[in-house]
């Protein structure tokens, strides 16, 4: 089965935020998609995101994946997960160095998540609360899994789904790349079937727009531009409190042999 993919992404100000501390990435020759959502103040959030996004990136097109002694016995899916993995916690090396050699720039880190493809299968992950999500058969299920204190009382029982939304500490995350610690990056590993839509976006996105909303803008048969546009719109409509970052992938099969991801389709600027 050979993969084709179409992809779009759009990064938003936002309504009340001075400048974008966001950043992505949708490279569809080389099969890899990236946002990241910078934090630190002072401006430091971007420069934490965009060292992180320019890093993994780079990792990734310079092909420094799994050796051949770990693809052959492992295979190819085990393989892009360690690849994507690796890429992150380059994106996590490169802002601990750029604190270390700037003090100035102490406190900065961001959330990030991130896809990459593989001959059958995505590998997505993340650090933080960006998101992925997945639409199949018109229903929207969320990928991944917030690293935030909020999202750990949820799970110990101390806090409903309801409370958690409009919680004051909700953007409080337990994980972020930079740091004194070696990075956490959470894994996991998709198979996919012709049809789906992946949604990778920051948290100025799913802090405006429940997921409910979010589904009715991604079962429209407008092109991936436009959605987009329509999810960042709808969440500045809603206050845009924070920068909003999106990239949509639309993933379709030939059904024919090939054991390499054939990515098409328009790819819009960093």
């Amino acid at each position: 089965m050979t993969l084709r993919v179409r992809a779009a992404g759009l990064s938003d100000v936002g309504r009340t935020r001075a400048h974008n501390e966001d950043s992505f990435s949708v490279d569809v020759d080389n099969g890899f998609f990236l946002v990241a959502d910078g934090m630190g103040g002072h401006g430091n959030g971007e420069v934490a995101s965009s060292l992180t996004i320019e890093a993994a990136s780079g990792f990734l097109r310079q092909g420094e994946n799994a050796d051949s002694e770990e693809q052959s016995g492992s295979g190819m899916a085990s393989s892009i997960s360690r690849t994507l993995r690796s890429a992150i916690e380059a994106g996590h090396d490169r802002v601990v160095r750029a604190v270390a050699e700037d003090e100035a720039l102490t406190g900065m880190g961001t959330t990030v998540v991130g896809l990459m493809l593989g001959s059958q299968s995505v590998s997505v992950a993340h650090v933080g609360d960006s998101r992925a999500y997945l639409l199949r058969d018109a229903g929207l299920h969320l990928v991944t899994e917030d690293h935030t204190w909020v999202n750990e009382q949820v799970k110990a029982g101390y806090l409903s789904q309801d409370q958690a939304r409009s919680h004051p500490l909700k953007s409080v995350v337990t994980r972020a790349i930079g740091g004194e610690h070696d990075v956490d990056v959470e894994v996991q590993e998709i198979e996919v079937e012709s049809g789906d839509l992946f949604l990778l976006c920051s948290d100025g996105l799913t802090t405006m727009l429940s997921d409910e909303e979010i589904r009715t803008h991604l079962v429209t048969d407008e092109d991936l531009e436009e959605r987009c546009a329509a999810l960042v719109r709808h969440a500045n409509a809603c206050g845009g409190v924070d920068n909003i970052t999106v990239i949509l992938l639309d993933i379709d099969s030939d059904g024919g042999a090939g054991t390499q991801p054939t990515a098409t389709g328009s790819t819009p600027e960093d």
